[in-house]
């Protein structure tokens, strides 16, 4: 009776072994992108992980951050609704124990501010400002006189590595992480001709530098740099235009930066097959996808090929899927259970249906179907 017993769990850990394998094959990162709840919505959120999140297999998470951390480096710099290091742990060990890696992430170079709202490292250290002439004291919307979508830091002021350092390394021991996520997307306001320092500089340089940096301090713990990739992407060539690539010259930092950094691929309306790009260029690449399920579908299977497809030297480039929510994790766990409109009305799509999509697709693929 013993040994019917123990080979049966032999079989279902085997076929489970098996399963597993099958599906790190197909999609080897599964994963999705979504800011850190307000303290208050941690018990909330780690419901969502252990009900919604594990059952469906994903193995990654990019969790938003930023300032919403209770930061002993730089408690100057801690914004409302930050979380304890206690509410953290929770979130770690649900992740944990569902095999989710957390990646968090704090905006680095740009994403200082939100048009005129500026964020904490700015409102602290406006010394660090790359355009302090762009007024922030009064109510802006895009497209305005002075380009401002978000501020940027100035990436060669002598002092600003010093904090934000601070805050990276603080960051990745709360959360017992691997990986930073230093955002680096949308960066519009860089080498400014009226920057005492960067004036003058080549944009593409100043970029590769910054990423550079970034690499170099997290490489001294033994930790990898993931970005989003769409200041690498030339917009005009590609057509793909000035906010999922490049119109400011920064493209070219793609042949300067190290190899070892991770793309963050994103593109919402169209799948661009620029994931082929960035794995020819020798880096590891993860598609991510937002709002519509035909578009995240298509995503996915193209992700699918390249891996099929791929020759020995690139195949293991192509590292998978995150999906991305662009709201609060409380406005997304609202909207996930249908207790909140999902349906995007001002630029169409659904994030829930798209989310869903992707990993029912996902299992039908690792199922065979």
């Amino acid at each position: 009776m013993k040994n019917t017993i123990l080979t049966l769990v032999c079989l279902v850990l085997g076929n489970s072994a098996k399963a597993q394998s099958i599906l790190d094959s197909l999609v080897p990162v599964r994963g999705i992108c979504i800011a850190a709840p307000m303290p208050g919505g941690v018990g909330p959120f780690v419901d969502f992980i252990e009900d919604e999140l594990a059952p469906r297999k994903l193995n990654t998470m990019i969790l938003r951050v930023d300032y919403r951390y209770q930061y002993s480096s730089h408690p100057e710099l801690v914004a409302d609704s930050a979380l304890s290091t206690a509410q953290v742990k929770q979130i770690v060990h649900a992740c944990q124990t569902a095999g989710i890696q957390i990646v968090p992430q704090v905006n680095l170079l740009g994403h200082q501010s939100w048009y005129d709202d500026v964020g904490k490292l700015l409102e602290i250290y406006p010394q660090f400002n790359e355009t302090p002439y762009v007024p922030t004291d009064r109510e802006i919307t895009w497209p305005n006189e002075w380009g401002l979508y978000c501020l940027s830091y100035c990436p060669l002021h002598p002092e600003v590595h010093d904090v934000v350092f601070d805050i990276v390394d603080e960051i990745l021991d709360v959360f017992e992480a691997d990986a930073f996520h230093a955002g680096m997307d949308e960066v519009f306001y860089l080498g400014d001709d009226q920057c005492p320092r960067c004036q003058g500089r080549d944009k593409a340089e100043l970029f590769a530098r910054e990423v550079t940096a970034i690499r170099n301090h997290l490489a001294l713990r033994d930790k990898e740099l993931w970005i989003w990739g769409d200041r690498l992407l030339d917009g005009r060539t590609t057509g793909i235009g000035l906010w999922e690539a490049s119109y400011n010259n920064t493209h070219r930092a793609i042949d300067m930066i190290p190899k070892d950094v991770v793309i963050n691929d994103w593109h919402y309306e169209r799948p661009d097959p620029t994931a082929a790009y960035f794995a020819l260029k020798g880096f590891k690449v993860i598609t991510c996808p937002w709002r519509f399920p035909g578009v995240t579908k298509k995503q996915l299977h193209m992700m699918v090929q390249f891996r099929e497809s791929s020759t020995e030297a690139t195949r293991e480039n192509y590292q998978g899927m995150i999906h991305t929510v662009w709201t609060s994790a409380e406005n997304a766990i609202d909207q996930f259970y249908g207790r909140k409109d999902a349906n995007n009305l001002r630029r169409g799509g659904n994030w829930v249906e798209a989310f869903k999509s992707l990993y029912d697709e996902i299992a039908r693929l690792e199922s065979g179907g």
